[in-house]
């Protein structure tokens, strides 16, 4: 990513730019009278100290703009590896000499030879995210922070345990930095997306990765528009075009670090809506986030052809949970929804899981409450294609980029392999309609080890003890084993699909630390072994498609090689080849969940038309029961979301939250029917009832997702569709 001006500047550094900022290389001569003077006397003395042969502990440093680029070296003719935002906390190792560079930061011109070496980003070790010891950053755009906090050579936090919804991030510590005091930042405009399918990018222009597709009334708090790329697109029916973006840092509240591991994301900003509501006090207690759920279609597959799903034939219902609410409320003046559980609430809870473990229960006897009926069978050690980057914008000056760490490596149909630390370049050239690709191959000197024309799609196979570092990828979780495939278009453009192709046990074990934590009861762990590996066997298709699944929350999330645990490959042996079977011997497709709040939930009653009809087929294994103990305490009670509610919101809020979606607006909401709910108390669909009569119905998965998506940004959301105006016992 190229260095880009402070943010609101109307100029924007093209992608493709070599550009690294930095400012002449100056000592005031008289005392500063200015925090900036201060500012530049603290770089200069401590590149002075470096250079001199001086001993200094290791700085911290802040960039005084967005996207200032982070090299492999001090030199802009050396590789972008990442850019940092204002109020990323860098350690400084060393201050050094190098190449010349020349760009705009925050409205002033800046040119010079004087670098950082940087050993840590926020709190993390260069090592742990990019594989290099360090990496380089133009001096003069960043100020030097005089409160340094955490220790720069602490190790960096380990692999995820549980409740995990995406790679971890460490938030930057807050310091005081020398700095110019800036005049007082608004706060962050609140819009909502307009239609289905909203593109949220690494950058202001569609050359940018996707990091993220957003449906219509997905909230997002941006901190600036700005000028960038030109976009046009159909919305809601309209054609729509322009060259002004949305700066965004959160997404439904919760922030874009923690969410996709980025400062910001950005979107055409004409395809968001301006929203405009009261904001109450935040709750001083944010939720932390948990686990994520798979794919919500029991029958969902990335591909077109999946593989068929048993057929499961219709059973009689379980006996009902608690409903709470028997009649349509007319709502009182303040508002609390009170709720159980997180997640869908069909299949295995994890938590109940937990609990069940805790309570002396073998993972055999767990999935045997969760999964009705099945039995414990056995597969192959079959080859599962996982999507690890996906619409990669490739160009000559940034390709996909991949390292063979700890052994050789070699790429096949080539005669060659390729020594540890070798550096391959997948690199695309467009002509017209056409796009073709070549392979450059280096070494760790530079030199070149293979260069050539290549085929649109290459596989870059890994030796023994060897894993490959997808550099490419804004994830620190960028190890993986086996196989990755490169997949380049050839229409034309250069977007690239990356497919990790590895055994089904390998790919496990990138996948339960990132479910679950590897410190829960081993039966626990076990179970959810299993589940994995069924929930991924019925997804398989090698015959069709490219991949099988994602390495998201469309499927189950899988973090590679760096997330892995001895405790969960320890499971995962002791389960090696056991899957879900249904009587008949048919796969099954082991859906899971975080918490299901006392009592799960029937297939049918929760994937479901945004209306609320039920659309999908009865699976016999995915019946809802009670999930208690004798005593009636809930097997998940060990949950943060075990109960929860919201905060308390005035009528007119809510009423108008609801009346900015066309989806549920009917004027003056008034009263709610909340009697249309499923086994376990959770809501198939909810009627809003509006003054002049008026009514309409949608899903409880829909009701939900509006009230998340209008909620003040870090007050407590709804975690589950079972949830009422009054706690649920």
């Amino acid at each position: 990513m190229a260095a880009g001006p402070e943010e609101g500047h109307a100029l924007r550094v093209p992608h493709h730019a070599a550009l690294d900022p930095a400012a002449p290389r100056t000592i005031p001569r008289r005392r500063p009278s200015s925090a900036a003077a201060l500012s530049a006397l603290a770089a200069a003395l401590l590149l002075f100290v470096f250079s001199s042969g001086g001993t200094l502990a290791a700085t911290t440093a802040s960039p005084k703009c967005d996207a200032v680029n982070l090299r492999t070296g001090p030199s802009t003719t050396y590789t972008k590896k990442t850019s940092v935002n204002t109020g990323a906390v860098l350690t400084v190792a060393a201050a050094v000499t190098g190449g010349s560079y020349a760009t705009t930061c925050a409205g002033v011109s800046m040119s010079g030879t004087s670098w950082y070496r940087f050993s840590a980003i926020n709190g993390k070790s260069v090592a742990s995210l990019y594989g290099l010891t360090y990496l380089y950053g133009a001096s003069k755009l960043f100020s030097a922070v005089t409160a340094p906090t955490a220790s720069p050579t602490r190790a960096p936090t380990a692999a995820p345990t549980a409740a995990l919804t995406a790679p971890p991030t460490v938030a930057p510590t807050a310091v005081p930095t020398s700095a110019p005091t800036a005049a007082p930042t608004p706060a962050p405009a609140t819009l909502a997306a307009t239609c289905d399918s909203v593109n949220l990018r690494t950058g202001a222009g569609t050359t940018y990765a996707i990091k993220a597709s957003v449906v219509a009334g997905t909230r997002v708090a941006s901190v600036a528009t700005i000028s960038g790329g030109a976009w046009s697109t159909s919305c809601a029916g309209k054609a729509l075009s322009g060259s002004t973006w949305l700066k965004i840092d959160a997404v439904n509240g919760v922030s874009t670090t923690t969410a996709y591991g980025v400062g910001f994301v950005y979107g055409a900003s004409g395809l968001f809506t301006a929203i405009a509501t009261p904001t109450p006090t935040p709750s001083p207690t944010s939720a932390p986030t948990s686990t994520p759920t798979p794919s919500l279609d029991p029958g969902a597959s990335p591909d077109p052809s999946a593989s068929p799903g048993a057929s499961a034939s219709p059973v009689p219902s379980a006996t009902p949970g608690p409903t709470p609410t028997p009649n349509p409320v007319t709502l009182p003046a303040t508002i609390t929804f009170y709720g159980r559980g997180y997640g869908h609430g069909v299949g295995l809870s994890q938590y109940g899981a937990k609990g069940r473990a805790l309570d002396g229960q073998t993972a055999e006897t767990i999935l045997a409450h969760y999964y009705k009926g099945t039995t414990i069978g056995a597969m192959s050690n079959s080859t599962v294609r996982v999507l690890v980057l996906q619409s990669f914008a490739a160009t000559s000056t940034n390709p996909v980029q991949v390292y063979g760490r700890g052994a050789t490596w070699s790429i096949d149909g080539i005669a060659k392999t390729f020594p540890v630390d070798a550096r391959l370049r997948f690199t695309p050239t467009v002509s017209g309609t056409t796009t073709t690709w070549k392979v450059l191959v280096t070494g760790t000197d530079g030199s070149t080890l293979y260069s050539g024309a290549s085929a649109s799609s290459i596989r870059i196979r890994s030796g023994a003890g060897t894993t490959l570092q997808l550099w490419s990828t804004p994830s620190a979780y960028d190890r993986f084993r086996s196989v990755l495939r490169l997949i380049g278009n050839t229409n034309g453009t250069s977007l690239v699909n990356v497919v990790n192709e590895l055994p089904m046990e390998s790919y496990l074990r990138g996948v339960v630390p990132a479910e679950i934590s590897a410190s829960w009861p081993i039966e626990s762990i076990k179970a959810q072994a299993i589940a994995a590996r069924s929930y991924a066997e019925y997804r398989l298709h090698p015959t069709t498609g490219t991949y099988d699944v994602y390495n998201d929350t469309r499927s189950q999330v899988y973090l590679g090689y760096l997330a892995e645990k001895t405790a969960t490959n320890s499971a995962i042996t002791a389960t090696a080849g056991k899957v879900l079977r249904t009587s008949t011997g048919a796969k099954v497709t082991a859906l899971f969940h975080s918490s299901d709040g006392g009592w799960t939930e029937n297939n049918e009653n929760v994937f479901t038309s945004s209306t609320g009809a039920k659309t999908a087929g009865v699976y016999s294994y995915l019946r809802g029961s009670s999930d208690r103990r004798p005593d009636g305490t809930s097997y998940d009670s060990s949950s943060p979301y075990a109960t929860w509610h919201t905060n308390t919101y005035t009528l007119a809020q809510i009423q108008a939250w609801f009346a900015a979606d066309s989806r549920s607006n009917v004027g003056t909401l008034v009263a709610l029917d909340l009697r249309n709910r499923g086994v376990s108390g959770r809501l198939i669909s909810v009627t809003l009832i509006g003054a002049n009569g008026t009514t309409k119905q949608v899903s409880g998965a829909v009701f939900e997702s509006i009230f998340n998506a209008h909620r003040p940004s870090g007050d407590p959301s709804m975690r589950s569709t079972l949830f009422d105006l009054i706690p649920i016992p």
